[in-house]
């Protein structure tokens, strides 16, 4: 009888190491789950590739250019219709299509036949040319459709209050967002009626330069 309760009492023991692995197991497990499932938008939408594209200049728009040392040389001027810009020594540079580094780098190159080592800034003091191509638009049942311009961190709820809110037509559950991103046009299903009634932000995107947001009406 003492040895078989012995035995019993190093089973039990015995079993102790097996029921940790197998705990230690499970929270492997639940962790990787929980990994899973994590509500984090991956999709091409937030990964970056989709961000706003650099600001190129274009016509009438206001330039500032500082060549350092050289006060003769800082100028304030708008982008010619043709795309250039003129600039004492130099002459005619292309602006339009570039963006201010570029600018500034062709800048540098032709100075430096006439000053050694020259530090050339270009600034963009009045976007003029993008008015349009930076805007956000918001269409169908809403108070006040909008065309409003880009802000940095803009969400599509922002744009919809900007549009006053919807209608008592609308259809939030069927909203659409239409993104042009290198000549491709890709559409993206909204579901509004959760963002505003259940405060569900799973859709409420981040909004780039262009894009368009759309409210169909209900089905009466």
């Amino acid at each position: 009888m003492v040895v078989s309760h012995i035995l019993q009492i190093l089973t039990k023991f015995l079993w102790l190491p097996v029921v940790f692995s197998v705990l230690i197991i499970s929270a492997c497990t639940t962790v990787g789950e929980v990994s899973e499932t994590d509500p984090t938008d991956s999709s091409e939408f937030n990964r970056g590739r989709l961000q706003a594209e650099p600001y190129t200049i274009g016509v009438d728009d206001q330039i500032n250019i500082s060549v350092w040392g050289n006060p003769e040389l800082t100028l304030d001027m708008p982008v010619r219709p043709d795309g250039k810009i003129s600039m004492p020594l130099i002459g005619d540079i292309q602006a339009g299509g570039l963006t201010p580094e570029q600018v500034a780098s062709d800048i540098k190159t032709k100075l430096s036949r006439y000053i050694k080592n020259p530090n050339v800034t270009v600034i963009l003091t009045e976007l003029r040319s993008h008015t349009y191509i930076s805007r956000i638009r918001v269409t169908g049942a809403v108070q006040a459709p909008v065309s409003i311009p880009y802000r940095q961190g803009m969400t599509l709820l922002d744009a919809i209050l900007a549009a006053g809110g919807l209608t008592e037509f609308a259809a939030p559950g069927r909203t659409k967002l239409y993104r042009q991103y290198q000549g491709k046009t890709t559409v993206y299903e909204i579901d509004l009626d959760a963002i505003l009634n259940e405060g569900d932000l799973s859709t409420n995107k981040k909004l780039i330069p262009g894009d368009i947001v759309a409210v169909p009406e209900r089905f009466l």
